[in-house]
């Protein structure tokens, strides 16, 4: 029987009420970032992460509540290190930083002169900042393009509406050129190696960026004349000093890709329509009743979401117990189609699978493949050892202790000279 209260009558409700519920009454809603954002678009079909990160609801004190945490985030003297970096790249007006833009991106044009605009983009709330920063992005294209200035703009609020509610992305800083084309600067804390940093991380770091630039191109449409980049600056530490060093990454086909993703997104308000009256997931609830309402909405778990989602653990949890072939990756679940389950599967590779389903087909031909080939390498090998020999006699296990090694003698010549 299902621990929710009886459903009252039906109240008009808005949006944001109903994503209020679904928090708690008494919790703030946990703003989306552009990490969150990159691991939301990496997994577009799981309904569960999409209306949680949609209605602000922290998954980490879920997470913690259902009994399964999960620690993420950097190091505190990580967090001071990429700080103190980020500061000393901004440092003097952010001089610096505009001179790695003009030489990395933008070497034609004239060098950015000491004392280049840096407006001030502080506001109330996140919605002033982002009307701000658009405000700011207007002015420094005008600027540049009459008087062939220079702007950065640190720590800038943008807006992207992300399945249907607006989310609030702060990237490191954008760079307005003389020509009017705008830049995202991505400042990382690892380091940069011989003009080469960690892939994975690059990656990782251009998938981010690839957010930033979708809500710039947002801005940029209610702009005639305005233009965003597709080529962004990564600022990273040289080698293991704290001097800084930059290199162009091409965000095009990360871009692309997140659009993408993004665009397929179930609407949130789709999702919330389809819970049952007095669903919650207010960490003051129990663990029963918040592992009914966990359950309610449909997951697409991966083993990538471990690195990426606060209720992976939860999810890799329900997906072993329900026997879901989900735990073993999005490749395997892509080729098995239709069989659902570990033991289905395992049953189609024995010949009992569902009739005329070609996955199944496949796999039980793929397992007498296996036997044959087995079979053949062991008939080409007919001295070879058993895996789990049984042994005849006791001497037979330990052979050593039936023909003891003689005892080592050294020869008699010179002495080895080491």
């Amino acid at each position: 029987m299902s621990s929710y209260p009886p459903s009252s009558p039906a109240q008009p409700t808005t949006l944001r009420q109903r994503l209020a519920g679904l928090r708690g009454p008494a919790v703030p809603p946990r703003p989306l970032d552009a990490r969150a954002l990159a691991a939301l678009a990496a997994n577009p079909g799981c309904g569960r992460r999409a209306l949680l990160d949609g209605a602000g609801v922290d998954k980490n004190a879920l997470a913690t509540a259902l009994g399964s945490p999960a620690a993420f985030g950097q190091s505190q003297f990580a967090i001071v290190r990429g700080n103190s970096f980020e500061a000393r790249v901004k440092a003097d007006g952010g001089a610096e930083l505009l001179r790695l833009v003009h030489a990395r991106l933008d070497p034609s044009a004239e060098p950015p002169a000491t004392g280049a605009r840096v407006p001030d983009l502080t506001a109330a709330g996140p919605e002033g900042r982002a009307a701000r920063t658009a405000l700011a992005l207007r002015e420094a294209t005008a600027a540049g393009r009459e008087h062939g200035a220079w702007t950065l703009l640190d720590h800038p609020m943008l807006a992207l509406e992300v399945a249907g509610s607006p989310a609030y992305l702060e990237p490191d800083a954008v760079v307005v050129h003389p020509d009017g084309r705008w830049t995202v600067v991505e400042i990382k804390s690892f380091p940069m190696i011989d003009g080469a940093a960690d892939a994975a991380k690059v990656g990782a770091a251009a998938r981010q960026a690839a957010v930033y630039v979708l809500a710039l191109e947002r801005t940029a449409e209610k702009l005639a004349g305005a233009e965003v980049g597709h080529t962004v600056l990564l600022v990273c530490p040289k080698d293991f000093s704290n001097l800084p060093a930059a290199a162009p990454v091409d965000i095009r086909r990360e871009r692309a890709v997140t659009r993408r993703q993004l665009d397929r997104l179930t609407r949130v308000e789709e999702l919330a329509a389809a819970l049952p009256a007095g669903l919650s997931f207010d960490p003051q609830r129990t663990a029963e009743e918040l592992a009914e309402a966990v359950a309610a909405v449909d997951a697409s778990y991966a083993p990538e979401c471990l690195a990426a989602c606060e209720l992976a653990f939860h999810c890799r949890e329900r997906a072993r117990a329900a026997d879901r072939v989900t735990a073993l990756g999005r490749s395997v679940r892509g080729e098995l189609g239709g069989l659902t389950t570990v033991e289905a599967a395992l049953a189609a590779a024995a010949g009992d699978g569902p009739a005329e389903d070609p996955t199944a087909e496949a796999l039980h031909r793929a397992a007498r493949l296996r036997a044959e080939a087995l079979e053949e390498a062991a008939a080409r090998l007919p001295h070879a050892r058993p895996a789990h020999p049984e042994p005849a006699h006791p001497e037979a296990a330990h052979p050593e202790a039936a023909h003891p090694e003689p005892p080592y003698e050294p020869s008699e010549g010179p002495a080895c000279p080491c």
